[in-house]
């Protein structure tokens, strides 16, 4: 949901944008963008066309296998299957490439910090303490591979009903917490929303299809602040 709202925010803010979706156990790109069936142009030169959908290229192993079959694979289909979509993608001239990657440190991440020079990394959390030892982990990851912090985002940070009163459901500020800790800028909180949820479900990102909406502005203002950090952080 943040991958796909984030790609929307920075294409909003006139870059080129691409979007790849490298949960290859559970892909949900094809359901947050809408484009169910839809099945990726190989070339004559096997090399894939991304997706087009709501001005991002896109491209998820979910374009390329039934949604009812279970992924049963061994770390050694996974980390091809993301060589595959890095290299055999025909990404074409992009400002940025979001790479969604699945919780955790296993071989789809270490493929990736060794295969592709990254400009950065969004950690993103739940504020609830049993989400952020997985934060805690992903940054040393990051950190052991010289990948720069852009910044970490708190996901489902509350829930704010219509007369403006904020519950707190999975604790308060914890993704803040770490980030100060280990000295990384936080780039925002992403409330409990329910337009959020429904345009996932829709495969509308609210991003795109209601800008005008107060999650919508958060988003932009989280990927304004990732994009100053890349700037920044990659000066010599």
């Amino acid at each position: 949901t943040v991958a796909v709202n984030l790609a929307c925010a920075f294409a909003s803010l006139g870059m080129k944008t691409g979007l790849l979706d490298l949960d290859v156990y559970g892909p949900s790109a094809p359901t947050l963008l809408g484009t169910g069936a839809k099945k990726p142009h190989m070339r004559d030169d096997k090399i894939l066309e991304p997706l087009e959908a709501h001005g991002l290229k896109t491209m998820s192993i979910g374009y390329l296998v039934d949604p009812s079959s279970p992924m049963i694979w061994r770390g050694a289909m996974a980390t091809s299957a993301v060589r595959q979509m890095i290299d055999e993608v025909a990404w074409g001239d992009l400002d940025m490439l979001l790479l969604d990657l699945p919780p955790g440190t296993g071989d789809v991440q270490v493929t990736l910090v060794q295969r592709v020079p990254l400009a950065g990394a969004v950690i993103v959390s739940t504020p609830q303490e049993m989400a952020l030892a997985d934060v805690r982990r992903g940054l040393a990851m990051f950190e052991k591979t010289h990948a720069p912090v852009l910044g970490v985002i708190e996901n489902m940070a509350y829930f704010e009903t219509p007369d403006g009163t904020r519950t707190h459901i999975f604790g308060e500020g914890g993704a803040r917490r770490v980030a100060a800790e280990v000295g990384a800028p936080f780039l925002g909180e992403i409330p409990i929303d329910v337009a959020l949820r429904e345009s996932c479900d829709a495969g509308a990102p609210l991003v795109a299809t209601h800008p005008e909406h107060a999650v919508s502005k958060r988003f932009r203002e989280i990927a304004a602040a990732a994009k100053a950090n890349v700037a920044r952080m990659s000066k010599p």
